[in-house]
C-alpha cells in the first residue's frame, strides 16, 4: 500500500479514519477498522495485509498476524491484478523479516516479486510500487545499486503518473541514498528534502523522523544537522519508540527535556 490506500470503490471516511491511525504508527487499529471486510473483498483484504507487514517493518513485531492476513488476501485474490499484487506484498514481508534479522527469507521474496512482475502488466496500477520493492531488494539484499537505481526511477516515473505522493516520497529517499553513497551531497540533499517536504505535507508522522534522520546524513552544516536529528528524536519519542530500528541513530534527549516533559 502506498498513498492513502484509496480506491475509486473505497468508501472516503473509513479510508480517512485508516490513513491517520497509519500515519501514527497505530496499524493494529487501522488492520481492525478494515477487518469485516477483509474476510471477502480482495481489496480490503489486501489493504489489511499492507498495514499489517507494514507494522512488522516499522516494529520488528506482528509477523504472524501479518502472515495471517496475507494467506486470506491469497485465497481471495480472483484475478492476475489481485493474484499478482497479494504476490508483491508476500515478497515484501519476506524482504521485511530478512532485513529485520528475524528470518532469512530472501529466496522466497525474490520469487514473490518475480511472480508478481509476471502477473502484473506494465501499466497495472500496483507496477511502480513493486519496482520500488524490488529496488530494495537490489539495495539492501543484492548489493546491487545500479539495479536498485533502475528500479527506484522506474518506481519514480509510475508513482509521478499516477500521481501517488507517499511512494514518490520512498523513491526520493532510496534514491537519494544511492547518490548519498556516491559522495554525491547536492543530489542527496534535494531528494531527503523532497521527501521530507511530502510526508510533511502527507501527515505521515511515522515515516517523519526516518525523513529528518536521512537528510540530516546529508547535511554539511553540523548545528543544522543536530536540529534535524533533534526534531527526528521528538518525533520518535512521541510516537513510542518507532520505528524501532532508528533508536541507534538517535542521541538521547537532554535531562532538562526530560525533566520538562
Amino acid at each position: 500500500m502506498s498513498g492513502s490506500g484509496t480506491t475509486a470503490d473505497d468508501d472516503p471516511p473509513l479510508q480517512t479514519a485508516v490513513w491517520r491511525l497509519r500515519s501514527r504508527a497505530c496499524w493494529t487499529d487501522a488492520a481492525a477498522l478494515l477487518e469485516p471486510r477483509a474476510a471477502t473483498d480482495p481489496a480490503a483484504a489486501l489493504q489489511r495485509t499492507s498495514l499489517l507487514t507494514e507494522r512488522c517493518l516499522y516494529t520488528g513485531a506482528g509477523w504472524t498476524d501479518a502472515e495471517d492476513a496475507l494467506r486470506t488476501a491469497e485465497a481471495l485474490a480472483q484475478d492476475d491484478s489481485e493474484r499478482g499484487a497479494a504476490a508483491c506484498e508476500r515478497g515484501y514481508l519476506a524482504y521485511a523479516s530478512t532485513l529485520l534479522g528475524a528470518r532469512d527469507r530472501a529466496d522466497e521474496a525474490s520469487v514473490a516479486l518475480s511472480r508478481a512482475a509476471a502477473l502484473l502488466s506494465p501499466a497495472a496500477p500496483g507496477r511502480p510500487l513493486l519496482d520500488f520493492r524490488r529496488g530494495l531488494i537490489a539495495q539492501n539484499i543484492a548489493d546491487s545499486p545500479q539495479s536498485a537505481r533502475a528500479a527506484y526511477r522506474r518506481a519514480h516515473a509510475g508513482a509521478t503518473a499516477r500521481g501517488d505522493e507517499l511512494l514518490l516520497s520512498f523513491t526520493w529517499r532510496h534514491l537519494a541514498s544511492l547518490a548519498l553513497g556516491e559522495g554525491e551531497l547536492a543530489e542527496a540533499r534535494h531528494g531527503f528534502a523532497e521527501s521530507l517536504r511530502i510526508r510533511e505535507e502527507l501527515g505521515y508522522l511515522v515515516g517523519t523522523a526516518p525523513a529528518l534522520i536521512s537528510l540530516a546524513d546529508a547535511e554539511p552544516e553540523p548545528e543544522a544537522a543536530a536540529r534535524l536529528r533533534a526534531e527526528a528524536g521528538r518525533l520518535f519519542r512521541l510516537l513510542g519508540g518507532v520505528p524501532t530500528w532508528l533508536a541507534p541513530r538517535l542521541e538521547p534527549p537532554a535531562p532538562e527535556t526530560v525533566e520538562a516533559n
